[in-house]
């Protein structure tokens, strides 16, 4: 059964050469079929960038309306914050939008990049996984090593 030509000579090929039996070039292999257990892998991602995009619109809406203004500005005060409030909430809120922008972008990215099984969309995802493995087990375990108690029962003071 020919499956395709050779690139050099156009001689007829079989599903099973890996060298034209006229010329020795080297037949190019299809990539690899996804494996049938990591198809639902790509929307993972989708759903994680979908979740982001939902955050950023119901930041934006806070940030938009007077109201919600007015709560951030009275979270600023209450967390001891003195000085101009308002470029404080400016500074937060471009922070806010900057996190909650890459992570979406990140996540589409990767996404996309499994979807069509490209190399970049491994190692997307690859950082995308290690960032929520620093924000879901990094923190609390840093949390819980800075406690006075584990401190003290390593000898830091």
């Amino acid at each position: 059964m020919v499956v395709s030509r050779c690139t050099r000579c156009g001689t007829d090929l079989q599903a099973a050469f890996r060298f034209c039996p006229s010329c020795g070039q080297a037949v190019p292999s299809a990539a690899p079929a996804p494996m049938p257990s990591l198809r639902w892998l790509p929307f993972v991602f989708a759903a994680g960038a979908v979740f982001w995009l939902i955050e950023l619109v119901q930041f934006a809406a806070v940030v938009a309306a007077p109201a919600g203004r007015e709560q951030l500005e009275d979270a600023l005060r209450q967390a001891g914050l003195t000085g101009d409030i308002t470029t404080l909430l400016v500074l937060d809120a471009a922070i806010v939008f900057f996190i909650e922008g890459t992570a979406a972008a990140l996540h589409s990215a990767a996404y996309f990049g499994l979807k069509a099984r490209k190399p970049w969309g491994w190692v997307t995802a690859v950082v995308v996984s290690g960032l929520w493995s620093l924000v879901l087990v990094g923190i609390p375990i840093l949390v819980v090593l800075l406690r006075r108690n584990t401190r003290l029962a390593y000898g830091i003071h």
